[in-house]
């Protein structure tokens, strides 16, 4: 019952959110229906904004929600956590969507709880894969880069944690960024947004 009692790490990301969108106290919420001690997905929550044009995920579970147990006092926890804007008109079905970038979120949680991996601003998301990211697999967007949220970097009482912002990219984007023909911060300029768009076109 101690740890549901100290909620200051989860408060301290809801507090963020609610100065980006402050008449939203009750965002969607996909939360797993086992604890990952319990064999469940890592991330404790997923929450969902909403903007005119686009949802805006943010994850809670890689950063400390409880009380501070790892021993560096500069971080929380891994010292981040995901966001993603998802745009509205490229959307056929909000829901099935919206349950897929949950998904997604969980699966890049778990390389990070299983391997340690840190996701970081102005990085790349390779898989290989050819297919869409989207529920049905059509979009050409295939893979992410990342950007720094305009929620940023915040200051939590169990240490530090930035707001990671994945964006969907396509294939022949990623294969540029890659060969370092183009880096991240070139593509998001062009793009002129950070919303990952299912349907548009690569741009190189």
């Amino acid at each position: 019952m101690e740890e549901e009692k100290n909620m200051t790490g989860w408060n301290a990301i809801t507090d963020t959110f609610l100065k980006l969108y402050p008449e939203q106290t009750e965002p969607r919420h996909f939360a797993p229906l086992f604890s990952y001690r319990l064999g469940g997905d890592p991330l404790d929550n997923i929450s969902v904004y909403e903007n005119d044009d686009f949802f805006h995920f943010v994850s809670f579970g890689l950063s400390e929600l409880y009380q501070k147990e790892s021993e560096d006092k500069e971080y929380s926890g891994y010292g981040f956590e995901f966001t993603l804007k998802l745009k509205k008109s490229s959307l056929n079905n909000v829901q099935n969507e919206l349950e897929c970038i949950c998904g997604i979120l969980q699966s890049l949680a778990e390389e990070t709880f299983s391997n340690g991996s840190i996701f970081k601003p102005y990085e790349y998301i390779y898989t290989g894969q050819t297919n869409g990211i989207d529920s049905e697999g059509v979009s050409n967007i295939t893979g992410f880069v990342t950007i720094l949220d305009e929620a940023g970097e915040i200051i939590t009482p169990n240490g530090k944690l930035q707001f990671v912002q994945l964006v969907g990219v396509t294939n022949n984007e990623l294969q540029q960024i890659m060969k370092k023909r183009l880096s991240v911060q070139e593509l998001i300029s062009q793009l002129g947004h950070s919303m990952t768009d299912y349907k548009r076109e690569s741009i190189v």
